[in-house]
C-alpha cells in the first residue's frame, strides 16, 4: 500500500485539500498534518468541523475526541494518521521514515517560502524539507491570486529542484455543471501528477 504525506495549509481552497484526502484514503495510507491556523477556514469553507464532535453548542469541544478520531470517523478509515504542526518528533520529520510523497495542498505563501528557503520552522516545513532532501515527489497547491516576483521566484526555485507547483487551475472542456465538478478536476489533475488513478472528471478524448 502507498504511503502519503498530506498537508492542509491555511490558504483558502482547504476544499481541495480534503477532497484529495478523500481520494487518497481509499488506496492508501496518508499521515496528515492541518495548520493550526487552519481548522476554523476548513469549518468557513466547507461546514465540516474536526475539532469537536458531538459538542452541543457552538465552540463546544465534545471531551475525549481528538482531531485524529474525528478525521478517521468522518472518513470511514484507520489508514489516517494525523500530526499537529508543532509536532517536530512525528515520524514524517525523519528521512528514514520512508513514503511515496507529499502533498501540500492549499499551499500557503507562507508555506511555499518557509519551503523554499529550507526555514523547516513547523512540522509541514519539515516534512517537506525531508522529501526534498530524501529525493521524493513534492507537490505543492499555491492558493493565491495574483503572484508577486517573490512567490514566483519561490517557486521557480523549487520547480528547479524537482518540486511540482500545480496551482488550483480549473479547466472547463469537461462541460462542469457545479462547484463539485471544478474541484474533483483540481483533484484529478494533482491525483495524475502522481499517477495515481481516479475517475473524479472526463478526460479529453474520453
Amino acid at each position: 500500500m502507498k504511503k502519503y504525506i498530506l498537508a492542509i495549509t491555511g490558504a483558502s481552497g482547504s476544499i481541495f485539500g480534503v477532497r484529495l484526502l478523500e481520494e487518497l484514503l481509499k488506496l492508501s495510507e496518508v499521515h496528515l498534518v492541518i495548520s493550526s491556523n487552519t481548522f476554523p477556514i476548513i469549518e468557513d469553507e466547507t461546514g465540516i468541523d474536526w475539532t469537536k464532535e458531538g459538542a452541543k453548542g457552538k465552540g463546544q469541544k465534545a471531551k475525549g475526541k481528538k482531531p485524529e478520531d474525528i478525521i478517521r470517523r468522518h472518513f470511514k478509515t484507520d489508514r489516517l494518521f494525523f500530526y499537529e504542526d508543532k509536532d517536530m518528533e512525528a515520524p514524517i520529520a525523519s528521512g528514514s521514515f520512508k513514503t511515496d510523497g507529499m502533498l501540500v495542498v492549499p499551499c500557503s505563501m507562507k508555506t511555499l517560502s518557509g519551503i523554499a528557503n529550507g526555514y523547516a520552522n513547523n512540522l509541514i516545513e519539515r516534512a517537506a524539507d525531508v522529501v526534498i532532501k530524501e529525493g521524493r515527489p513534492l507537490l505543492l497547491s499555491p492558493r493565491e491570486m495574483p503572484f508577486s516576483a517573490i512567490h514566483l521566484e519561490n517557486m521557480l526555485k523549487l520547480a528547479r529542484l524537482g518540486v511540482k507547483i500545480a496551482p488550483p487551475v480549473p479547466a472547463f472542456y469537461q462541460k462542469p455543471k457545479n462547484i463539485d465538478d471544478i474541484v474533483n478536476f483540481i483533484v484529478g489533475k494533482i491525483l495524475d501528477t502522481f499517477s495515481i488513478e481516479h475517475t473524479l472528471f472526463k478526460r479529453w478524448g474520453g
